[in-house]
């Protein structure tokens, strides 16, 4: 029995205008089923968008706010009940979310923002005996994830894969840059095996503007004017290094993907809208250097974090393991 192909669709957008972005969506969702193929009625639906930072709201550090409006409200007309999560690295997603515009939406939809904290987590123990999800991730219906494009100082690129870093506790994320050191690799493995465990069902990426140079919060805004979507994340991170025209060997999670035998080849990948050198990119900006994954950590942080080890990770857990 021939196996199915992954399917990414691909099209132009321009515009975050509401009634110009929902027909886009609309197209771009069209060859996969559209929004009813992935939420039914009742579902408790996770939007997880990049909510990185609050302190540079007009560079593009963040999924545009219009984009999960509009998701949104697809999601509430199929009968679906979308909300809000995320775990920034600094401050509280609702606090980052309204940094970034995001209260008019909140409110307009009466849209839940849910805080991934801490000490509520389940763990798997596949290739990392001590990877620690976001329970309210975990236990969501459908989760669609809602990445930016973004060039990433440590990791090169910042697409679908990385964009699930967000399910991970504010502080195991500071755990696992410590952990990871200077084994960007390593690191990357790990970025994969949460995406593999969370394993969305949709993925909608932001590229309508997305963030090049010195990311994921350094650089600068550059208009891309492109949507992609998928059912199978790592085949969208990989459409999207061909339209950035980026070797998936400088890409330490697309790596990674490959080592693992979880990524298709592009030729193995089907386009029913564009092919993504329809829409490549000149002279896309990667960062001027690459910098170690525990970089921005003081000494002092790094001490508090080794204590996280007895706390979070030798006390006994519940164990998921997602088929």
């Amino acid at each position: 029995m021939q196996t199915q192909k992954p399917s990414v669709s691909l099209i132009r957008a321009t515009s975050y205008e509401r009634e110009a972005l929902r027909e886009s969506l609309e197209i771009l969702l069209e060859p996969l089923g559209g929004i009813g193929a992935f939420v039914k009625k009742g579902d408790r639906v996770l939007l997880k968008p990049n909510l990185l930072t609050g302190s540079r709201p007009t560079k593009e550090c963040t999924t545009r706010p219009e984009l999960v409006y509009a998701i949104a409200q697809m999601v509430i007309e199929v009968g679906g009940k979308p909300f809000l999560g995320d775990s920034p690295a600094f401050g509280s997603a609702k606090g980052v979310a309204t940094a970034n515009g995001y209260l008019p939406i909140l409110e307009e939809l009466n849209l839940p923002i849910v805080e991934f904290h801490g000490q509520r987590y389940q763990t798997i123990s596949d290739n990392f005996n001590h990877l620690l999800l976001c329970k309210e991730a975990i236990e969501a219906d459908v989760v669609i994830n809602l990445p930016k494009v973004k060039s990433h100082m440590q990791l090169t690129l910042t697409l679908g894969v990385k964009n699930l870093f967000g399910c991970v506790p504010g502080k195991m994320k500071a755990w696992w840059h410590m952990e990871a050191g200077k084994d960007a690799n390593r690191f990357a493995e790990m970025l994969v095996e949460t995406a593999r465990t969370i394993n969305p069902n949709l993925t909608i990426l932001d590229g309508i503007i997305g963030h090049e140079g010195n990311g994921p919060s350094g650089g600068e805004p550059r208009q891309l004017g492109v949507l992609a979507a998928a059912s199978n994340v790592f085949a969208l991170d990989m459409a999207m290094l061909e339209i950035l025209q980026v070797p998936p060997a400088q890409v330490p999670t697309v790596a990674a993907s490959q080592k693992l035998g979880i990524c298709p080849e592009l030729a193995d990948i089907e386009f029913p809208n564009l092919s993504p050198d329809l829409l490549q990119i000149e002279d896309w900006q990667l960062p001027d250097q690459l910098m170690p994954i525990d970089f921005a950590m003081p000494r002092v942080i790094k001490s508090t974090f080794k204590h996280l080890y007895i706390r979070f990770i030798k006390e006994p857990m519940s164990t998921y393991s997602k088929g």
